[in-house]
């Protein structure tokens, strides 16, 4: 045998081995720093990793954007603290589900599962969902579990995900405890869902297990040390380890779990308001192995606000030089960031401070509370959902905000760094239509965002975007417009290079989610897109993407593809001067509508307005199979929407409202009525 001949064995070998390890070997490539579940000796099968942990029960979630993980964890940290019991939370990502049946019946399950797209399982639970359409009749009669789902009621499917579990796991002989819990993220209730979902699943498990509840004293999971000096393994805010200076460069592959550190290589103001903006900011991708699809979505990694880090320093009484190592007590549990680290960058990158504030995080601060005269406040209010409303949600507080208007103004020095980097969540990435097209754009990623910047009615303060400011910022200096903002100042201010200099020259870390928006294969099909303010967006890339394919080939055909864009005024008409250029590309085949809700002496007048209007040609294109998009506000706009279709489906059949309802809920299912909603 000759060396050619031995070397090409090898790499059959090499290549064997990659294949049959190859679920171990992605978890190591891909997986996130923060994961909470580590497997133990490279297992995926469930039930091992339980056994072999000793635990006894066991929390599952599926998160999108990271709602449902930080509620699973929530709900562990309380089954530990308050029963004793020994916790694995674990996404669904990370294991196989095949020898469930085996999990003993006293280990009970609880699953965390949000609602994609239509109804869809997230991305990381798709393989689970497979698991349960094939599992047969009656070979889990030995889970008993609970369900607690997170959606949207704007959507037809609502919760669809967390019911599909339910059915499947019934279907499977599964025993469920209590009912199934539904977080409505559209009525802005989620956490009021989850504690009463959860209140009564804890009075079920007490009975069930005979458990005895215990006062509820924070114990960390993980060891705390502080370290002396800042080196090279230190993390100072970087996204994940894989970009501290200790690793070699990091040139993917870039996923939601690793991001790209894409250039902002154009950035510009689309508003000509001088009290409100709206940032168009294009991502250059060139560099990495990152595509999108046009119709898909951008999740850019923020960091919080200078202002409001010092706030929370400030409030806790934090060194933020201080720097420290977090050590899990538990095989199964993985630090929630980076370490080592500082305590400034844990707070500036990693933690969501600026969020709403949850009932039931005063109810674990009690124990902290400062005095008995703050104590019996955080009591009354950690129990009287409507006080709470009232006195907190209503204000828009976020928690440091809320714990100097307990206080008076006066410092929380007795509450543990442990227990808020236990207990506040993870600062999660914010989600943008993609405006560009990947046809035209190929290289790069065009977002556009309202800036978040209103005044409190109820505190005097401002209530600010994360990542709206983030990018007005960074939009500003680049083209060197800082000192410009006398008439609309600034009201948040960030650092722009980030740790050790990594987004300097305007970079963010980014990833692509892909969508189901998606434009019809066929060029010939009619197009009927409704977006009014920011839902525009994807219609921006749709259009362009049409664009590209006439200059491509001027020979081909479209179907009629009509916009329905809705804005307040001139001021806020977005991307005005791009859509005659389009239209004198497309022709005949692109007709855009617009409605101004809020020009002065004039009625207003919606997206479904103009629909109505045009009811009559909606008709007909609807008769040649037209296909439907709807991207904005999910509160009212898409409601409005789809009763329009319903009168105009109505009228042109001559049939009834359920039945027009039905005929609605029909093309949703056929994918030929679609929402992108929020």
């Amino acid at each position: 045998m000759n060396s050619t001949d031995l070397l090409t064995v090898a790499v059959i070998c090499i290549l064997f081995f990659i294949y049959k390890k190859w679920d171990v070997i992605k978890e190591l490539i891909f997986s996130n720093d923060d994961h909470i579940s580590a497997v133990n000796s490279g297992s995926r099968d469930i039930v091992q990793v339980v056994l072999e942990n000793n635990k006894n029960y066991l929390v599952l979630f599926g998160s999108q954007t990271g709602t449902a993980e930080d509620y699973a964890k929530k709900f562990s940290k309380e089954l530990s603290s308050k029963f004793n019991l020994n916790v694995l939370c674990a996404d669904l990502e990370l294991y196989d589900y095949d020898t469930l049946s085996e999990l003993p019946n006293n280990v009970l399950v609880s699953i965390f599962m949000s609602t994609y797209g239509e109804g869809d399982f997230p991305d990381g639970a798709i393989p689970f969902e497979t698991f349960l359409t094939t599992t047969g009749e009656n070979s889990l009669t030995n889970l008993n579990f609970s369900i607690f789902g997170l959606g949207n009621s704007t959507y037809e499917f609502y919760n669809g995900a967390a019911r599909k579990v339910l059915k499947y796991l019934q279907s499977a002989g599964g025993n469920l405890l209590g009912s199934i819990g539904e977080g409505d993220d559209a009525t802005g209730s989620t956490d009021e869902d989850y504690l009463t979902w959860k209140e009564s699943i804890m009075a079920e498990l007490k009975n069930k297990l005979h458990l005895e509840e215990q006062e509820h004293k924070f114990k960390s999971t993980f060891k705390y040390e502080t370290l002396p000096e800042i080196n090279s393994h230190v993390s100072l805010g970087e996204p994940t380890s894989k970009y501290l200076p200790s690793e070699p460069a990091f040139t993917g592959p870039f996923t939601a779990a690793q991001p790209f550190i894409a250039p902002i290589i154009k950035s510009h103001e689309l508003f000509t308001s001088v009290e409100r903006n709206c940032i168009h900011s294009e991502f250059d991708i060139s560099s990495s192995n990152i595509s999108y699809s046009t119709g898909d979505h951008l999740g850019i990694w923020p960091s919080n606000a200078t202002e409001k880090v010092q706030q929370f320093l400030n409030v806790f009484n934090l060194n933020p030089d201080t720097i420290f190592n977090l050590v899990s007590q538990d095989k199964t549990i993985k630090v929630p960031f980076p370490c080592p680290t500082t305590v400034g960058a844990v707070i500036r990158h990693y933690l969501e401070i600026t969020g709403p504030v949850s009932r039931q995080f005063f109810e674990h601060l009690i124990q902290f509370a400062p005095n008995s005269s703050i104590k019996e406040k955080l009591t009354k209010l950690a129990k009287d959902k409507d006080a709470f409303q009232q006195e907190i949600t209503s204000k828009y507080f976020n928690l440091a905000d809320a714990l100097l208007y307990l206080s008076g103004g006066s410092k929380w020095e007795s509450i543990p760094w442990e227990f808020l980097i236990e207990n506040i969540p993870k600062l999660q990435p914010r989600y943008y239509s993609i405006s560009s097209s990947s046809l035209s754009e190929r290289n790069t990623i065009h977002v556009t965002s309202v800036v978040e910047n209103t005044p409190n009615p109820k505190t005097g303060s401002n209530i600010v975007g994360v990542t709206t400011n983030l990018l007005r910022n960074i939009q500003l200096a680049q083209n060197k417009q800082l000192q410009s903002t006398e008439i609309n100042p600034l009201p948040v201010h960030y650092d722009l290079n980030g740790p050790r200099d990594l987004f300097a020259n305007y970079k963010l870390p980014v990833h692509v989610r892909q969508s189901t928006f998606r434009l019809p294969q066929n060029i010939e099909t009619p197009v009927i897109m409704i977006g009014p303010g920011t839902g525009v967006a994807p219609f921006r890339g749709f259009i362009r993407e049409r664009v590209a394919q006439v200059e491509k080939d001027n020979s081909i055909k479209l179907g009629k593809h009509i916009l329905f864009y809705g804005c307040r005024n001139e001021q806020d008409y977005l991307y005005q001067e791009e859509w005659s250029k389009y239209a004198t590309v497309l022709g005949e085949s692109f007709e855009m509508n617009v409605a101004f809700s809020r020009v002065p002496g004039t009625k207003k007048v919606y997206v479904q307005d103009k629909l109505n209007e045009m009811s009559s040609d909606i008709w007909d294109l609807l008769k040649k199979g037209a296909y439907i998009y709807v991207c904005g506000d999910a509160g009212r706009m898409a409601k409005d929407v789809s009763r329009t279709f319903i009168n105009i489906l109505q009228k042109g059949h001559g049939i009834n409202e359920a039945e027009a309802l039905e005929m609605v809920k029909a093309l949703k299912t056929a994918g030929k009525y679609q929402e992108d909603v929020w």
